[in-house]
């Protein structure tokens, strides 16, 4: 399971929290102009926006779960099993299957909307990777630095576009519920909420926060979607980026997985593998580890982006502990 955002202080925020129980491996990934996508069923993508993200990286190619390009749209798989449905190759079509669906919106869109016109002949194909390294079921949020995003998803039913209005995506049920799901919380609240229920009658208020009682703290994906608009929506902009980034994870902590919370069999745990996010105006990749809570930055142009060659940093895993005596 996972959470995705769009946080819209300062320069604009891209990232996700990934949720699984088990790690791949994965780095921070620069691809560069002139990395060259080989596609199955389009023409290779010799020339394209640079992009960085988080990637797993096998025979030189980069399976990104997340990226930024360097024009400022962001783009993350998350994981959608059950409604999840990809189809055969259609001619006609642009037959793009989902382990390359990422690269192909960044290598060329410079806006949410450039991206909704790209998806208007697609069709997310059935094709795996590899024998070893099969597709997995997932929907996509797509944002830019005007805040603006979409969610993709591809069911049985064909492949639908979305508005994002709340700029947030976890996992199921398919998009439109969730958001129907949030008329159920409309009456959460920051503040201290009004007695409607005794009225000219004092009730004690034992505790502060009693606006947002009713808020859910579940591990599932519609509970985070929920907690996850709130908090976000409430989130203050900041007056640094130092500050915005510091607001930004904590925005998207409000819903990380701790280990042995979420046991998806018996005796292993889903958890926040890693949490990120890209400064959508500089490029610059901010992320933490579950073993390592120190916000670590990788920053996209101190590369060479004229190059044709992938550029990957390995994730600093040893938790970072400042000693002051």
């Amino acid at each position: 399971m996972c959470t995705s955002i769009v946080y819209s202080a300062g320069d604009g925020y891209f990232g996700r929290n990934l949720d699984l129980e088990v790690s791949f491996g994965q780095e921070v990934v620069i691809t560069p102009r002139d990395y060259a996508f080989n596609f199955r069923k389009l023409p290779t993508m010799e020339h394209h926006y640079a992009i960085i993200g988080v990637a797993l990286v096998k025979d030189n190619y980069p399976l990104y779960f997340d990226g930024v390009n360097e024009e400022g749209v962001g783009m993350a798989g998350l994981n959608f099993d059950g409604p999840a449905h990809f189809f055969s190759v259609e001619d006609g079509k642009d037959n793009v299957s989902p382990f390359e669906f990422i690269p192909y919106v960044l290598g060329q869109c410079k806006s949410v909307e450039e991206a909704k016109q790209l998806m208007t002949n697609l069709n997310l194909v059935n094709i795996n990777f590899s024998d070893q390294l099969k597709l997995s079921p997932l929907h996509w949020l797509i944002a830019d630095r005007s805040g603006k995003s979409i969610v993709v998803e591809s069911t049985v039913t064909g492949l639908h576009v979305y508005d994002n209005p709340v700029g947030v995506l976890t996992n199921n049920p398919e998009f439109p519920q969730q958001l129907t799901n949030l008329a159920n919380y409309q009456s959460v609240s920051p503040a201290e909420p009004a007695n409607t229920l005794t009225p000219g009658i004092a009730l004690n208020n034992y505790s502060r926060g009693i606006g947002s009682h009713l808020l859910p703290g579940g591990m599932d994906s519609e509970s985070r979607f929920v907690k996850e608009t709130f908090t976000k929506m409430h989130a203050p902009a900041g007056k640094s980026e130092r500050e915005n980034v510091t607001n930004y994870f904590h925005t998207l902590n409000a819903v990380d997985q701790q280990k042995g919370l979420d046991e998806v069999a018996p005796n292993t745990f889903e958890y926040t593998i890693y949490s990120d996010g890209v400064n959508l105006a500089t490029g610059t990749l901010y992320y933490t580890t579950y073993e390592n809570n120190q916000i670590n930055a990788v920053a996209m142009r101190n590369a060479n982006l004229n190059s044709s060659d992938l550029v990957s940093y390995p994730m600093l895993n040893n938790q970072a502990i400042n000693y002051q005596n």
